[in-house]
């Protein structure tokens, strides 16, 4: 008896295209936030098209003028983590919609100064475009849901262990520069 899996061998090679579509556009987001993370502002700009339009809470325009901007703001923390959750994407061929929920952690010295130390809920609403073959931002609204404080005494680490860095001795870094060697050899 033969079962029907739904897909037949012409539908195939276009589900195969939007999977691909959809994990592209994923990875967008997440070179955002590893960009933002990380202090890697040549990584958050490549996640926008170059004629990009970022809205956020306080700022409004150009890509370029985004980066100026968020710049001096990430690095008034001594860091930030964006935890990505719910992702869905509307493809419209070559243009595509997509909402993604997160958290965001921001923390800094002094501990109890409630500017630099809070949690964030958020969700980016990005129009994506396909150009050259790669996709990237267009246009994206930061919408904040909600903020929560999280100023008080910061908890000491409670043994030694890899520190997060928010340049080229982060662990990340380090390890990915010693795998790659690894693999050209």
């Amino acid at each position: 008896m033969k079962r029907f899996s739904g897909v037949t061998p012409t539908s195939e090679p276009a589900s195969l295209r939007e999977l691909s579509d959809r994990q592209r556009i994923h990875d967008v987001v997440l070179r955002y936030c590893r960009g933002v993370d990380r202090l890697d502002l040549d990584l958050v700009r490549s996640a926008y098209h170059p004629d990009g339009v970022d809205h956020h809470t306080g700022f409004s325009g150009p890509v370029d003028a985004y980066i100026a901007w968020l710049e001096p703001l990430l690095r008034a923390f001594d860091g930030t983590q964006h935890i990505i959750g719910n992702h869905y994407v509307e493809l419209l061929g070559d243009e595509a919609v997509a909402e993604t929920y997160g958290t965001a952690v921001h923390w800094g010295s002094p501990a109890d100064d409630a500017r630099l130390n809070f949690t964030s809920g958020f969700r980016y609403v990005d129009h994506l475009a396909r150009r050259d073959g790669q996709w990237a931002i267009v246009e994206r609204f930061a919408v904040r849901e909600w903020t929560r404080s999280d100023a008080g005494v910061r908890m000491a680490p409670e043994a030694d262990g890899p520190r997060p860095r928010r340049d080229g001795s982060d662990p990340l870094h380090i390890l990915t520069r010693r795998v790659r060697r690894t693999a050209r050899s």
